[in-house]
């Protein structure tokens, strides 16, 4: 399986401490040593770094995790491949234009026999996870409205992650730079940081944090992660079908489908390192 990281904040904010800490679990203090990925939108462009190499030992996932790259939303992922070769055009996460703005798309889960419908949109690689993100693209151009509202959208994403979620492991994050749309299937978690700021510590690296010096009393800030990623903070844990759309670092629109519990992600089976292009 793998592990997904998102933002959504009101004010262009750098990324680098999250990141740290979620590089250490890709072939350090996690299994997640298939390839990694981000995402930073500035304004309607998206800075993009990808490697199918393990981010813990990835010179440009160092280089990343030191560079202050300010974004109201991001998206990160590390791969633990169980659908798909160990490539870059497999790492996500994956980006497709649609009515001027650029969507990205990031996956954790497993739909070994998704079969996306007809449409415009066609995966370059061969995962499970970009047919999915094909899917959707090709089901919201076709049902949508150019200038439909965020919680519009969500009506049609909520529809088609539980349709989804129905088949297989289907934990995502999704955005087009104004929004970011969270979907849990299996497991997530999220934490919104505000004035008062104080420390923070991560789990996975002896790193820590005063956000009081890095931030303004007018920052809100969100992040969203597979596991939490500090030790001393108090996150919120996501609900089987709990779905969340993020707009400036705020939660905009919320709710919970009926979805049904699948295999263990620790019970899913891990490719051989034959698999490696």
């Amino acid at each position: 399986m793998c592990e997904l990281l998102g933002m959504s904040a009101n004010t262009p904010t750098d990324l680098c401490f999250s990141f740290t800490g979620l590089t250490r679990r890709g072939g350090e203090t996690g299994p997640h040593k298939d390839g990694w990925g981000v995402a930073f939108y500035e304004e309607k462009g998206v800075r993009m770094f990808h490697d199918p190499e393990p981010c813990a030992t990835s010179p440009i996932a160092d280089f990343v995790s030191k560079l202050p790259i300010k974004s109201k939303n991001a998206i990160c992922h590390i791969r633990q491949a169980n659908v798909g070769n160990i490539n870059l055009a497999n790492t996500h996460p994956f980006t497709r234009e649609l009515w001027g703005r650029y969507w990205v798309f990031a996956h954790n889960g497993q739909l070994p026999n998704f079969s996306r419908r007809a449409g415009i949109y066609e995966a370059v690689g061969d995962t499970d996870s970009e047919e999915l993100f094909c899917d959707i693209m090709n089901n919201v151009r076709q049902n949508l409205p150019r200038d439909a509202m965020p919680e519009q959208l969500a009506e049609t994403l909520v529809a088609l992650s539980q349709e989804y979620a129905q088949q297989g492991v289907f934990n995502c994050l999704l955005s087009n730079g104004d929004w970011l749309f969270t979907f849990c299937s299996t497991k997530l978690a999220s934490i919104t940081r505000r004035a008062p700021f104080g420390p923070a510590c991560l789990s996975d690296v002896e790193v820590e944090i005063d956000f009081a010096a890095e931030t303004t009393p007018k920052d809100v800030v969100s992040i969203i992660a597979t596991e939490p990623l500090t030790n001393d903070e108090h996150w919120d844990i996501y609900e089987r079908g709990e779905w969340k759309l993020w707009q400036e670092g705020e939660v905009i629109a919320s709710g919970k489908v009926d979805v049904p519990e699948h295999k263990k992600e620790a019970e899913m089976v891990a490719p051989d390192p034959s698999l490696h292009d």
